[in-house]
């Protein structure tokens, strides 16, 4: 399968404004090229992974809608068929009827043809298993080899929104999880994205986990990753809102109960999770935190410093760097 490819240069304030108005005449799943910072809750529903600084923000967009092309050269738009020049003539009469009453910029639009790609799943070819220590990550769609049949063996499905174990700042949390998991542990997963955490936590014993998460995506991930790997139902729960600021989230996850609570999220919301989480621990508990770049170490650990908690131990792994802390028992 080929696809045409139609590139419009804009500004980035008529991003929306141009999406949606192409949305109305069957050109879907814009590709949106831009320089615009992330805002902060971008950034907080990031998982774990710290983008670096980009280039200073020009206000030019590139906007990319793909149109399927048949052998013949036709192309398909909301069922129907098309020329690639009935479909130019469309675009560029919206654009100029958006002009009339709003700024568009350059408003040109390039035309290029593209091979089949599956954009859902193309990412697959870069994730591969590996091994943390004596726990073997392995995708959902490979199969285990003979030899390592009798390891750990975690099966991770993440989606095209989460995690997939190999970043840095996961494997700092799994090291730390060994030294403290038991059968009675009572897990709190802040961010847990695919859930990676809470499974290996629960295959090395434990008793009970609890995750959190901003994104709605969390849900579907995290049930197949259970399901993939054996996961009772009732030993992993999943809840969606902001631990932080939620009062209902909060109270859901309950006070007091949990033995261990891993956070593998941005040093900037660690800073405000912090003496909020505290509530959730029992007297004694034990907090993993990771996803902290290592000029951020002090700020984090002021911030478990102030919350009351002691710092037992701080580990890393290239540029980043995980602080385990107590809870006073």
């Amino acid at each position: 399968m080929k696809w045409k490819k139609f590139k419009i240069k804009t500004v980035t304030d008529a991003e929306d404004i141009i999406i949606s108005t192409l949305y109305d005449i069957g050109l879907e799943g814009a590709q949106i090229e831009d320089k615009v910072p992330l805002t902060a809750m971008e950034k907080e529903q990031m998982f774990v992974d710290i983008l670096p600084d980009g280039p200073e923000d020009d206000g030019i967009a590139y906007l990319s809608f793909f149109v399927e092309e048949a052998e013949d050269g036709t192309l398909t738009v909301n069922g129907e068929e098309k020329t690639e020049e009935e479909i130019l003539s469309q675009v560029k009469e919206e654009l100029e009827s958006l002009r009339m009453f709003c700024e568009i910029g350059e408003g040109s639009i390039a035309v290029d043809e593209t091979e089949d790609i599956d954009w859902i799943n193309n990412w697959k070819k870069y994730f591969k298993q590996f091994y943390v220590d004596d726990i073997l990550i392995i995708p959902s769609w490979e199969e285990v080899k003979e030899e390592d049949k009798d390891k750990m063996i975690i099966h991770i499905d993440p989606g095209t929104a989460f995690g997939t174990g190999m970043h840095e700042t996961t494997q700092l949390c799994i090291r730390q999880l060994k030294k403290y998991v038991t059968p009675e542990t009572e897990l709190l997963d802040v961010g847990t994205g695919s859930g990676i955490l809470s499974i290996i936590a629960l295959k090395m014993g434990a008793k009970h986990a609890v995750g959190t998460d901003l994104d709605p995506c969390a849900v579907p991930a995290v049930e197949e990753n259970k399901e993939v790997n054996g996961i009772i139902p009732e030993s992993f729960d999943m809840m969606i809102g902001n631990i932080i600021d939620d009062k209902e989230v909060q109270d859901k996850v309950g006070y007091g109960c949990y033995d261990i609570v891993v956070a593998n999220i941005l040093a900037d919301v660690l800073v405000p999770l912090t003496p909020v989480i505290v509530n959730q621990m029992k007297p004694g508990a034990v907090y993993i935190t990771s996803g902290i770049i290592d000029d951020k170490e002090p700020t984090v650990v002021d911030a478990v410093k102030a919350a009351g908690l002691e710092i037992l131990e701080v580990t890393y792994q290239g540029e980043w760097v995980s602080v385990t802390a107590r809870k006073q028992a």
